[in-house]
């Protein structure tokens, strides 16, 4: 679909994510010849088309999430939402050059790429960081994708960098560490096993942030990323009430 092309960094890999693992959703206003669409994944929403087409209620289920939009799609998120703040990114790109994974010696730590084995360990980061296995349905998904790195004691997970939305140019990363685990370098060493992981694959790793999220911006530009763009997106509270609510985006793609 022309409004979400292949090979778009950050955020934009999110399309080609949900083409290639189907967890995500596709919506449009008509199954045939849409005149807007949208894609979303893990409270993420990407929309295109004319704005016009869409009838503010349809949006209902897309409450308490975060809309990447053109300018043009503002008007109909304030009328389909009580609530709309923007938010400040920044997006970082890493180039091909190698890197050596630094190392975790005198820890007891061991750093590897996730098994479909370590879904239970991936499950015990518990509810605080368990959004890193969103866009890949949850923990089991996460763990068999051969897309993430944990840094392991005895067996127990304490980081985890992973690819969050994998596109056919570019692999937007996340990370998540045990807050008692923090400032060890472990997510330091995931983050760079990862990225080499990335690289061999013929891919770019990039790192999207909020531009108040110093410590993340400080890891970005520690593991070798740099600054590509600053952008918006609108986080979105409640269904504004007042939209009708059997009203809908009809052409729906099974999906998580």
């Amino acid at each position: 679909m022309a409004w979400f092309p292949a090979g778009m960094p950050g955020l934009g890999a999110m399309p080609d994510h949900a083409r290639f693992t189907r967890t995500g959703r596709w919506w449009a206003d008509r199954p045939s010849a849409p005149r807007a669409a949208a894609v979303s994944c893990a409270g993420y929403t990407l929309m295109g088309g004319d704005p016009r087409a869409v009838p503010p209620g349809a949006l209902a289920p897309l409450a308490y999430g975060y809309f990447a939009v053109p300018d043009r799609f503002l008007p109909l998120l304030g009328e389909a939402f009580e609530r709309i703040v923007p938010w400040e990114r920044m997006l970082w790109v890493r180039g091909d050059d190698a890197l050596t994974p630094p190392s975790v010696t005198g820890m007891n730590i061991t750093v590897r790429r996730l098994t479909s084995a370590d879904a239970a360990a991936v499950h015990g980061l518990g509810p605080e960081l368990s959004w890193i296995a969103d866009t890949w349905g949850g923990p089991h998904g996460l763990a068999a994708s051969g897309h993430g790195w944990g840094a392991f004691r005895d067996g127990r997970l304490l980081s985890l960098a992973c690819t969050y939305f994998r596109g056919s140019s570019y692999e937007d990363i996340a990370v998540a560490t045990r807050p008692e685990e923090r400032g060890r370098g472990l997510a330091t060493a995931c983050v760079r096993s990862l990225c080499a992981d990335i690289t061999a694959r013929g891919t770019l790793p990039t790192w999207t942030c909020s531009r108040h999220n110093e410590p993340s911006r400080r890891l970005a530009a520690t593991t070798g990323f740099r600054l590509h763009r600053q952008y918006v997106h609108y986080a979105v509270g409640s269904h504004n009430s007042s939209c009708s609510q059997q009203q809908g985006v009809h052409g729906q793609f099974p999906g998580r």
